[in-house]
């Protein structure tokens, strides 16, 4: 049943329940605030249930550099995120970040990828990058017993990356939550914000909670809920397909941008994007396209029933970075949108959570915010 929560002031609300909302939410917690999270029913996008599961750093900030130094930061997060949710909440999120490949089939993608990766590099001005290339030889010794196709001839390679069972990960989250005394309510779909003295008066299906500051973490629900509150921020769909294969022995050893192997032994084979609007249904022909190439790159996939397979719509800004943003006409509301929950969930619980609480916002920030996509309509 929902929880009428009308006679409860909290000092947070957090609105939505995927990745970015309990990490948020269990940073706030842990800084000895009263936080709850506002959370809708499952027939709505659920964008964190669909994740692919990477803990990606190379490729990621092409144009903000600033992003790169936040998904570095949280990288190195992570595995301490991971280990206090095991020891707190009993649950293991799977974390290994033996690095990560990127395959690359002939020279044209190669030469693509050398381009794009060398332009995050030079923007850095000669800062570390922690991105390199490899040759077939030396792929083929990172990944030993591994069969490549004949076309592939390279990758790059980052010792940050890794991956996680999102799921996993998402429960641990709601599990410390719960622990540290935050409140979940469900079934709270919130329809409007009013200023009532030193706090705010969310109107939800479930009554009125009142807090004193907000932190909009709602993915696609941002586009409804962001502009009356002074927080346009501008989001899109973009549809990606994932499949998954029937269990078999471990064999990858480390996760590629395109697929990776869970520790139950099934193989996760991704990478799309479409621009098809709020459309999450299934594109066979998409499927197809993920499942010729995985078996380009890797023959032995060939070889794999594919035993599921779904869609989901990632949240995607203009330049594909995050927004970490304050209403400047409503003080104390916050956004946060990013299609990079999982990867940014370390930095989300231990950094960005502590800016909610009031404390000095981390460097990065000064590149998150909402006058980027005005300089770029003037430009």
């Amino acid at each position: 049943m929902p929880v009428n929560s009308s006679d409860k002031n909290y000092d947070v609300a957090v609105i939505g329940g995927g990745m970015i909302g309990p990490a948020v939410a269990v940073g706030l917690l842990e800084r000895g605030l009263d936080v709850c999270i506002l959370d809708e029913a499952d027939d709505v996008l659920r964008v964190a249930r669909g994740n692919f599961g990477l803990v990606w750093f190379q490729g990621k900030g092409f144009g903000m550099p600033r992003y790169v130094e936040w998904t570095r930061r949280s990288a190195s997060l992570f595995p301490g995120f991971a280990q206090e949710l095991r020891e707190s909440t009993g649950v293991d999120i799977g974390l290994a970040q033996p690095g990560g490949l990127e395959l690359l089939l002939g020279d044209e993608e190669e030469a693509h990828r050398r381009h794009y990766l060398g332009q995050i590099y030079q923007q850095g001005g000669g800062a570390r990058y922690e991105v390199e290339f490899l040759d077939r030889k030396q792929v083929e010794e990172m990944l030993p017993g591994v069969r490549l196709g004949d076309g592939v001839t390279a990758a790059s390679y980052s010792p940050l990356d890794g991956h996680v069972n999102p799921l996993f990960l998402l429960r641990a989250m709601h599990t410390r939550f719960r622990q540290l005394g935050g409140a979940y309510l469900p079934h709270h779909h919130v329809s409007g914000v009013t200023r009532r003295g030193s706090a705010y008066e969310l109107q939800t299906a479930g009554g009125i909670v009142s807090a004193g500051k907000i932190v909009i973490a709602a993915g696609h629900g941002l586009r409804d809920l962001g502009p009356p509150l002074g927080l346009d921020v501008p989001i899109r769909p973009q549809r990606g397909h994932i499949l998954v294969t029937e269990r078999t022995q471990p064999f990858l050893p480390m996760p590629m941008s395109a697929f990776r192997q869970t520790v139950e032994g099934s193989v996760m084979l991704g990478v799309s994007a479409e621009e098809v609007g709020y459309d999450d249904s299934i594109n066979t022909a998409t499927l197809q396209t993920i499942a010729e190439r995985a078996g380009r790159i890797i023959p032995a996939l060939r070889q794999l029933n594919i035993v599921r397979t779904w869609s989901a719509l990632r949240v995607l800004t203009p330049d594909k970075c995050p927004v970490y943003t304050e209403s400047r006409t409503h003080p104390g509301i916050y956004a946060i949108a990013s299609h990079s929950g999982v990867t940014l969930a370390a930095a989300n619980a231990k950094v960005a959570s502590g800016w909610i609480a009031g404390e000095p916002p981390p460097p990065e920030f000064e590149a998150f915010g909402l006058e980027r996509f005005d300089a770029e309509a003037t430009a």
